[in-house]
């Protein structure tokens, strides 16, 4: 068997702003061109920064029916037990984007302390949504863009075929005549691409969506060199 990176059930995410920049190779102009939406994003301070710099952006994920003071403490417990196992399997990952592992610990830390502090501030206009797919609590052709981070294919052993379907027919359901869809990895942990996404590939392009997989300079668990990028015409 490959040795890989373990993990059991589903992490809550802790990523910044600047690796959702990194990783589905964003500017400017791709988000600014109406409202975003980050899907499973756990306690990641991607849409808390988005909205400081005056975007419109909304998360959603099945954690957000807790309140601050338990994902605060679910946070920091995964960030402990991952950094952990990240250093027992040190090897597997590539270094250069973090310069360390305590780098990495650090950015976790930090994007988990901002998450709390929004999450705790939004009561008016909640950004932060319960959701859980292949179902989101949102209408036809809400957002301009549509992203998904180390929740889609990285589980390929946990969901299966249908699910994965459903699930991206759901984010197309709620994108924008225009708008992208941004998932990213395509791999499983053990760096290789999962199974099921050339299937997925085949089947969307046969129903006439526009689906590819485009490049990515983010580099940190191997084999994630690309994401998959879906234009709804």
């Amino acid at each position: 068997m490959r040795e890989k990176y373990e993990q059991k059930g589903v992490a809550m995410t802790c990523r910044s702003y600047q690796e959702y920049l990194d990783m589905f190779m964003l500017d400017e102009e791709v988000m600014a061109r109406g409202p975003v939406l980050d899907v499973a994003s756990g306690a990641s301070s991607f849409v808390q920064e988005m909205n400081k710099k005056g975007y419109k952006a909304t998360a959603v994920d099945p954690m957000y029916q807790e309140d601050a003071s338990f994902l605060q403490r679910r946070g920091l417990d995964e960030i402990e037990e991952s950094t952990k196992k990240l250093a027992d399997v040190q090897h597997l990952f590539q270094w250069a984007y973090y310069g360390s592992l305590e780098n990495h610990y650090n950015n976790r830390k930090d994007s988990l302390a901002k998450f709390i502090a929004d999450y705790q501030g939004n009561s008016v206009e909640p950004r932060y949504k319960y959701g859980t797919l292949p179902n989101l609590p949102f209408g036809d052709e809400t957002f301009s863009l549509i992203l998904c981070s180390h929740f889609l294919f990285l589980y390929g052993e946990q969901f299966d075929y249908s699910f994965h379907l459903k699930a991206v027919q759901e984010l197309l359901r709620i994108c924008a005549p225009g708008g992208e869809i941004r998932i990213y990895p395509i791999v499983g942990f053990d760096g290789e691409d999962n199974p099921q996404i050339n299937r997925l590939i085949q089947e969307l392009q046969s129903e006439g969506v526009r689906v590819s997989l485009a490049p990515t300079t983010f580099r940190f668990l191997k084999g994630a060199t690309r994401y998959l990028h879906i234009n709804k015409a």
